[in-house]
């Protein structure tokens, strides 16, 4: 379990997936923050107006610059001016409600984070437990491949001596190559269970796993009824909703003015990177666009629908996973029974097969009765450890399911 919670790639594309909403999120500083630039631009002109705005920029203007042959036909003349410009927002409503948009969206990605960090521990421990049902699934079948092998001795015994006809060791024969053949396929499940636990761990050695304890039944004792409203995923589709609510919010404000200072100082000279004469600039402007297209209107009526359709999908969400919850916990219910059923199931068909087994060995049963005694106590075995499996599966789900 730590080592999918430090490894797994699906947990390091949803800390992405967070890294991103702070990103989206520290962009609408730019709404609080000032805007700050610096500029070094250098131009060449003989252009009447701008070469005499040059030499006032410049402080160079003398009474001969006023005659009307320079005024008309100067020089060229160059300029190098270096701009110091800032930008300060002061009141933008749409902004605010935009940052507030960006931390819902933020607060969202940390829940579908956590709860993909839940879904995960999920899968861990249905993995180990299949990994577990694997393991006890050869273990029945070595066992069975034992008996198998000793009805095989005493039939070619019994054969030997003439109490049993050919037919019948055959039988045994097909029935022991049945069990081999299964705990082929067993042993496979190992190596499966084993690659699924390493491709979650993000480990490409891929090794042959084995648990540290035996399939066991866990205990259960839940008592919530209800879908938790405190739950990760449906807290993310809350904050998804209101990071919904407040774009639409912002677009209603964008009908409103803005107000931001503005400011700047400039370094003038006829050499680079110089600045013999400046000046400097501030002011603010109020700039309310009354009509811009009816583009914001539309874009309104958007963010409104998306909104109104965030509630109806959270309101489906929670429907639909108490629906899951129900089903979960039926489910479970029924797994409880069963188990008692396969429980009892295992326990005839051990008697029955110890009852054969030992008339078989006195030739008082029937070869075919054996087989069948056989095949069915470990069918109730592979049956009672894979409904320990679905009991246990079924806990963990409900967990998950009303997990906090």
């Amino acid at each position: 379990m730590n080592r999918v919670m430090e490894d797994n790639s699906s947990l390091k594309i949803a800390q992405k997936d967070i890294m991103a909403a702070e990103g989206d999120f520290r962009q609408t500083n730019a709404i609080l923050l000032p805007n700050i630039s610096v500029s070094h631009t250098g131009i060449a002109t003989n252009n009447p107006l701008m070469a005499f705005g040059t030499k006032l920029n410049q402080q160079i203007v003398t009474q001969a610059d006023f005659n009307p042959d320079l005024l008309n036909n100067p020089n060229q003349i160059e300029d190098y001016a270096t701009r110091f410009e800032i930008q300060q927002p002061l009141l933008n409503f749409d902004g605010l409600y935009q940052r507030k948009a960006a931390k819902a969206k933020l607060t969202a990605s940390e829940y579908q984070s956590g709860r993909t960090r839940d879904y995960l521990m999920l899968e861990v421990e249905k993995a180990y437990m299949q990994l577990q049902l694997a393991y006890k699934t050869v273990e029945v079948l070595e066992k069975t491949k034992e008996a198998a092998a000793e009805n095989k001795r005493l039939a070619d015994n019994s054969f030997k001596q003439g109490y049993l006809q050919k037919s019948d060791v055959l039988a045994v024969e097909v029935r022991l190559t049945e069990i081999n053949n299964q705990l082929q396929y067993a042993k496979s499940n190992i190596y499966n269970a084993s690659n699924y636990l390493s491709v979650m761990m993000n480990d490409s050695t891929y090794q042959v796993m084995i648990p540290v304890d035996s399939l066991k039944v866990f205990p259960n004792d839940f008592t919530m009824e209800n879908v938790s409203e405190n739950r990760k995923d449906i807290l993310a589709m809350e904050s998804a909703k209101e990071a919904y609510y407040q774009m639409y919010r912002a677009d209603k404000m964008s009908f409103l003015p803005k107000l931001n200072a503005f400011g700047s100082y400039e370094l003038h000279d006829d050499q680079v990177f110089q600045g013999s004469a400046n000046g400097y600039l501030f002011g603010a402007e109020l700039r309310w666009d009354v009509l811009n297209g009816t583009k914001r209107f539309g874009k309104a009526h958007k963010s409104k629908a998306e909104f109104e359709k965030s509630k109806l999908e959270l309101e489906q969400y929670k429907s639909q996973s108490q629906v899951e919850l129900n089903k979960a916990r039926r489910m479970l219910q029924d797994t409880k029974n069963n188990l008692e059923l396969t429980s009892q199931a295992l326990n005839q068909s051990r008697e029955a097969l110890r009852i054969r087994s030992n008339r078989f060995a006195q030739g008082l049963e029937k070869t075919t009765d054996l087989l069948l005694a056989e095949t069915q106590y470990a069918q109730k075995q592979l049956e009672y450890y894979f409904t320990i499996f679905q009991h246990n599966s079924a806990v963990a789900y409900v967990e998950f399911l009303t997990k906090e």
